[in-house]
């Protein structure tokens, strides 16, 4: 990449002076490579935008007479894959996570099952176990083809487990898969058989690699629209996700309903900052998206090459996102791969196991390794995973380890 590019580098010093919880969190001597926020700075268009409402101290109850410009933006946004949602469908929300709450609670009762493709992001895991819903596991099998998800027998699976809501993350996050129409077709029949609500997080569709393509689950066919919760935002691939803004789109009539008849305020409100900085991403930020993820693909590429030449440690490139999921199974740390590395080495992993709480699948040999960083940064960071690996002592391991090959 140019040496003019914001992607190059990143400040430290500004990071951990921050409040963001990613380099906030850990001792100063540690390399923060978890929880799923880029070490870069915004794209220009939202800064200036903010800027440009605070300069005008715009900072009110929001109020628009044209309607919601998130809202607007969404539909905007969503043509750019092939699907126009349906108008007066699309709510905002905080984020996510909220998101799922919401719909636990309108398309499911207590001791309903929820589906989902494990190993899954953990506050999802924790929201459906703490709503008194019953986790049913679809898990991940690695083949000939990289990451994908056994569908067999899953109707029966489904019916005699009394599932009522498929919780759909795609991209998934932590494996980068991105589903291809045929998967999701199929997933498309089972939940009009079952008659399930379907819940599509895609909040990592901007981020794919090559020629793969993000196919929105509502786009599938009209059964699929007439079912699907299609849930996103800006925050990952524009790094606003501190700003706390998030859309649904509602395709299901009876929780559309159930919804509509909430009080006004009982889902709380974004701010007007959220929704400028919302929309100034989708609607502005073009350029900014490209060379981030020229950024992100190369460094995509130096984790591969580290991983072939790291013996024990299996990982197959991601389809999509900036994670990669690694397993240390053939490792002398496979027992607590993320542990390990934070106390010996210097460097801070997702845990594995989070990502299969409350399930009977294991993936306590894993570990989600964050690279959207600067190319230092992350070589730095497998250097340190290097050393331990090799069995430098505890302590600071920032040695050459193993050089990638580019």
């Amino acid at each position: 990449m140019s040496g003019s590019s914001p992607f190059d580098r990143i400040d430290e010093g500004r990071l951990r002076s921050g409040a963001g919880v990613k380099w906030g969190a850990v001792a100063p001597e540690v390399l923060p490579a978890w929880v799923a926020d880029m070490d870069f700075g915004i794209p220009g268009a939202v800064r200036e935008a903010l800027s440009r409402a605070v300069a005008r101290e715009d900072l009110g109850y929001p109020f628009w007479p044209g309607g919601d410009p998130v809202v607007l933006s969404f539909e905007r946004r969503m043509r750019r894959f092939g699907w126009t949602p349906e108008p007066g469908r699309t709510r905002v929300f905080t984020d996510l996570i909220q998101v799922l709450q919401v719909m636990i609670e309108h398309a499911t009762e207590p001791g309903d099952g929820v589906a989902v493709h494990v190993p899954a992001y953990p506050p999802f895991l924790a929201a459906i176990e703490r709503s008194g819903r019953r986790i049913i596991p679809i898990a991940a099998r690695l083949g000939a083809r990289g990451w994908t998800f056994d569908d067999e027998g899953l109707p029966e699976r489904l019916r005699r487990d009394s599932c009522r809501l498929l919780l759909l993350v795609n991209p998934h996050n932590p494996t980068g898969r991105v589903f291809d129409r045929h998967e999701l077709t199929t997933l498309a029949t089972i939940a009009a058989d079952l008659d399930l609500v379907v819940l599509s997080d895609e909040i990592h569709a901007d981020l794919t690699y090559g020629d793969r393509e993000h196919i929105p689950f509502a786009s599938v066919s009209p059964d699929a629209a007439a079912r699907t919760i299609t849930a996103t935002s800006a925050t990952k691939a524009f790094n606003i996700a501190g700003m706390r803004c998030a859309v649904a789109h509602i395709g299901p009539d009876e929780v559309r309903d159930r919804i509509e008849r909430e009080p006004l305020d009982y889902f709380g409100q974004p701010s007007i900052l959220s929704r400028v900085a919302t929309c100034a991403a989708w609607d502005d930020s073009g350029p900014w998206l490209d060379g981030l993820r020229l950024r992100l693909a190369e460094n995509r590429a130096i984790v591969a090459d580290w991983v072939e030449s790291r013996a024990g440690v299996a990982h197959v490139q991601p389809e999509a996102t900036y994670l990669a999921w690694l397993d240390f199974g053939a490792t002398a740390i496979g027992s607590d791969p993320a542990g390990i590395l934070h106390r010996r080495g210097g460097v801070l992993l997702s845990e594995g196991a989070e990502f299969s709480q409350h399930t009977i699948v294991d993936t306590r040999s894993f570990a989600r390794l964050n690279f959207a960083t600067s190319e230092q940064v992350l070589l730095r960071a497998l250097a340190r995973v290097d050393a331990v690996l090799d069995g430098a002592p505890d302590g600071l391991l920032d040695g050459p380890g193993h050089a990638p090959r580019r």
